[in-house]
Formats: C-alpha cells, sequence, structure tokens
C-alpha cells in the first residue's frame, strides 16, 4: 500500500481516496449547511488557461500524478461541497472539473506563464462524478496569486444536454480579491460570498491539510 506523510491517515490509500471512502463522508456532514434559501452560484469566466492538453491522470488526486511516489509542492487542501440543482435537489452524475496554476503560478496550459518552472508532480486538473448526494471530492493544493489574478481555483459543470457551466472559487479573507477584476466584477454581495470560501485547517489532521467546501447551486435542473 502506498503512503505518504503528507495525507492524513484516512487517506493513506489512494485508491480508497478515489472511491469515495469514509473521508468524503466525514466532509459532507457539515450540520445547517442548507438552512436558509438557497442562492444560486454565480457563473464566471472559464479564462485562458482551461487545460489545451488533458494529463494522462485525470482523476481527482491533484497531488500525485498517476502512481508518482513525489507529491506537488503547496499547501494539500480537501475541496469539497455538493452540487445542487434550481430546486436545491442533489444532482447525480454531474461532471465537475477543476483546474488552477501550482505553486509557481504555472497552469497546465501552453500558453503559461512561468512554463519553465511548472511543478511536474501537480496534476493540475481534475475530474469527479458526483453520486446520490451530488457530493464531490478532490485533493489538491491551496491555491496561489499571479500577475492580475487573485488565488482561484476554476470550476466546470457537465450535465446531459448542457453546455459546460464554468465559475471560480476564491480564498475568504484573501486581500488580493479587493484587487481582482473578476472577483470584483460580482456586485451582489451574497454572490460574491458564495464564491468565497473558509480554507480552514481539517480537523485532527497531522501534516497541516486544509479544507474547503464549496457547494454549488445551479440555476437550472438535469436533463432527464
Amino acid at each position: 500500500m502506498k503512503t505518504s506523510p503528507l495525507l492524513p491517515p484516512a487517506a493513506f490509500d489512494r485508491r480508497r481516496f478515489l472511491s469515495r471512502g469514509a473521508l468524503a463522508i466525514a466532509l459532507f456532514a457539515t450540520p445547517g449547511v442548507f438552512a436558509e434559501e438557497l442562492l444560486r452560484t454565480p457563473r464566471q469566466t472559464e479564462g485562458p488557461f482551461y487545460p489545451d492538453h488533458l494529463p494522462l491522470d485525470t482523476d481527482n488526486d491533484l497531488i500525485i500524478v498517476n502512481d508518482s511516489l513525489t507529491p506537488a509542492v503547496g499547501e494539500i487542501t480537501y475541496l469539497s461541497g455538493r452540487i445542487l440543482d434550481a430546486t436545491g435537489a442533489p444532482m447525480r452524475n454531474a461532471t465537475i472539473e477543476i483546474w488552477q496554476c501550482d505553486k509557481n503560478g504555472a497552469y497546465l496550459h501552453s500558453g503559461t506563464g512561468n512554463a519553465d518552472k511548472r511543478d511536474k508532480n501537480f496534476q493540475g486538473f481534475g475530474r469527479f462524478i458526483t453520486g446520490s448526494t451530488g457530493e464531490y471530492l478532490f485533493r489538491t493544493i491551496k491555491p496561489v496569486s499571479y500577475p492580475g489574478r487573485a488565488p482561484h481555483i476554476h470550476v466546470a459543470v457537465k450535465t446531459k444536454g448542457r453546455e459546460r457551466w464554468t465559475t471560480q472559487c476564491y480564498i475568504k479573507g484573501e486581500p488580493a480579491n479587493e484587487k481582482d477584476g473578476i472577483w470584483r466584477s460580482v456586485k451582489d454581495d451574497a454572490q460574491r460570498a458564495a464564491l468565497t470560501v473558509d480554507f480552514a485547517p481539517l480537523k485532527d489532521a497531522k501534516a497541516g491539510e486544509l479544507a474547503a467546501r464549496f457547494d454549488l447551486v445551479m440555476g437550472f435542473t438535469p436533463a432527464g
């Protein structure tokens, strides 16, 4: 069994992590998340750096590429949440994708800046198909800033019969948000808050991992 000192005990076995095991259940069990009226998640630009050459490894663990033993550089973060439709019902079998720059500000894209410094151990892109409760889970790094942008993670959702829907996830309390034109383009405070989440220490983590919960409420119901 492959192990790493960067992982909490529940995630030592990568196959168990990828199969949506006990760690996922713990992260989704947040009481009172949907006690208030649901707010639809604002759509945001896809940006220019959606990968133009997808990696061979496109799973939900961006820290380890294939069976490499060398993890990506950065603050390990478990990004989780649920995808809900316009009525608040969980969206099953929705494909969610994330992509972001590495610790050096380089994307998995031929036009990225800092290409010569790209972390070859960072997958840069991942996919996950939601289960019956609409849940998803990724293991990635805490996003970092690069010239012109605050730290962010790009998020896309694909459902049957619809084009890719995109938005971006930001760090709550990050000073660079106020200078980011895309973040500031959302004028409604509640909608902006829906894109801006806590990256907080994961409870009982042994190596300083973080957890961020980013729930998505689509403005449509899935096709039949």
